[in-house]
């Protein structure tokens, strides 16, 4: 058998193998259904969490998460990955396919191939439909009410208190909320399918193994320190004799490791842990870095970052032109010192770093992003809107490129531009009531049909959302 049909013969068994494990459309409420809930849960979720809106950071999770997700079958909905602001050990899936995982899970982790295989996880639980399922089963339909169940044991896992039993409470007895937990069989389910398609991806697997040994050994600190992923995850003990098994068995299958280049993961975690963790942490974590290891490049530049949070420029300079010694054409070293001159507001220096960035690696996005900043502070109106909108091009579409693209296209008159994309940067911060002014200010302003209804529809959009949550207010 030639190599060609070889390979198409191992896709087809693997796709086989998937459906027997995880049916995918045989069970659970409607897809629209399932989009519904997603809706719901997403205004619980952004209303208690603080979600990184970091291009760098959310453009490497976006992908990995894709890389994985190619391997899969035709997916019915459009996988969106999250990055969430809390100190804890923990990542979760809900419905129609958004995916969450914490700054200090990834802090925790050494490699991509740890990164991948929670996310290959995660990614299994919405293909296997389990919260779904669960839902079809209990005969309970009640979108709004579930989200609300959901989101309290998500956010109750994370530390949540009051304010999770009180959406928990308000949603639903809570003696009937154990109908959205995962089940041991969930859980086995979602590494039997999880595992087939990380090693598609060009992983081995052993990744998922290492960070669930991390999680496992954190839970022996105390009573109080139990790690929050084992809340929503259970039989860690089960899951790990299963892995073991899976990969032993596995270990003359001919892999295809072609992983992200490692660099862009010790990159992405430095970044995590020097702006997303708690800054004198950080610092001192870097301190001692730098002290011990004082060539290392990834040490210097969170380092370099850390301490131009901490407001300490010039000192912030000085290390990340240590880094740059080391590799000197980083691009993303180079972006993170044209970030620090924009903050301190020497505007070209910014100018030149970020364009020197942005030679070495076109589409950078935080050269992007600060390059559009640094020539709105030029007087460079056309030039950032340009910035800006490649940014959108590439699909890192965070609140902050919608606002500044919003003042771009305000600087030169752009109106019905300016109103719509400073909607879509409060629609995203979930400030329904500043959007809905906004849309209706790009309504008024917008000459082009097309656009209108697109106006329309956000309007309408949000006119749905508020009689939603008024009518959450009421029960």
């Amino acid at each position: 058998m030639n190599t060609l049909k070889k390979t198409v013969v191992g896709l087809v068994a693997i796709a086989f193998l998937a459906n027997l494990l995880c049916p995918y459309a045989a069970m659970g409420i409607t897809i629209k259904e399932e989009e519904e809930m997603a809706r719901e849960f997403m205004r619980y979720i952004t209303a208690q969490f603080e979600i990184v809106d970091d291009p760098v950071v959310v453009n490497y999770i976006n992908k990995i998460g894709e890389k994985i997700l190619a391997n899969f079958p035709p997916q019915p909905f459009s996988y969106q990955f999250y990055v969430v602001k809390e100190d804890v050990y923990n990542a979760f899936a809900t419905a129609a396919g958004h995916i969450f995982i914490y700054t200090g899970l990834i802090a925790a982790m050494d490699s991509e191939d740890e990164l991948a295989g929670i996310l290959s996880h995660e990614i299994s639980h919405v293909y296997c439909r389990h919260i779904s399922q669960k839902i079809e089963r209990s005969k309970m339909i009640n979108m709004a009410m579930l989200a609300g169940v959901a989101a309290g044991l998500l956010i109750g896992a994370a530390g949540g208190g009051q304010a999770a039993s009180a959406i928990t409470m308000g949603s639903m007895a809570a003696g009937q909320s154990a109908v959205l937990a995962f089940s041991r069989e969930d859980e086995i389910q979602a590494d039997q399918v999880g595992l087939v398609y990380l090693q598609e991806a060009g992983y081995t697997g052993e990744g998922l193994t290492e960070i669930l040994n991390k999680i496992r050994s954190k839970q022996w600190y105390g009573a109080g320190q139990v790690p929050s992923y084992l809340m929503t995850h259970p039989a860690v003990e089960d899951r790990l004799a299963y892995i073991d098994t899976y990969l032993a068995g596995n270990a003359d299958k001919e892999k295809k490791i072609s992983r992200l280049n490692s660099e862009d993961f010790a990159l992405v975690r430095a970044r995590i842990i020097a702006l997303y963790t708690d800054e004198s942490i950080a610092l001192k974590k870097y301190e001692t870095a730098v002290r011990s290891n004082p060539g290392d490049a990834m040490a210097n530049y969170g380092y370099g970052l850390v301490l131009a949070r901490a407001g300490k420029r010039e000192e912030a300079i000085v290390a990340l032109k240590k880094a740059l010694a080391v590799e000197a054409f980083n691009a993303s070293i180079l972006s993170a010192l044209g970030r620090v001159y924009f903050t301190d507001r020497k505007y070209q220096d910014a100018l030149s770093t970020l364009q020197g960035a942005l030679s070495l690696q076109p589409g950078e996005p935080e050269a992007l992003f600060f390059l559009g900043r640094t020539q709105m502070e030029l007087g460079r109106p056309a030039e950032a809107q340009t910035a800006f909108e490649t940014l959108k091009k590439q699909g890192v579409v965070t609140k902050q490129v919608y606002y500044f693209l919003g003042k771009s296209y305000g600087e030169q008159g752009k109106l019905a531009e300016a109103y719509y994309s400073l909607g879509l940067y409060y629609f995203l911060k979930r400030d329904f009531g500043n959007a809905r002014i906004k849309f209706t200010q790009a309504l008024e302003k917008a000459q082009d049909s097309e656009k209108r209804q697109e106006i329309e529809a956000r309007l309408k959009e949000i006119k749905d959302i508020q009689a939603a949550l008024k009518q959450q207010n009421r029960n």
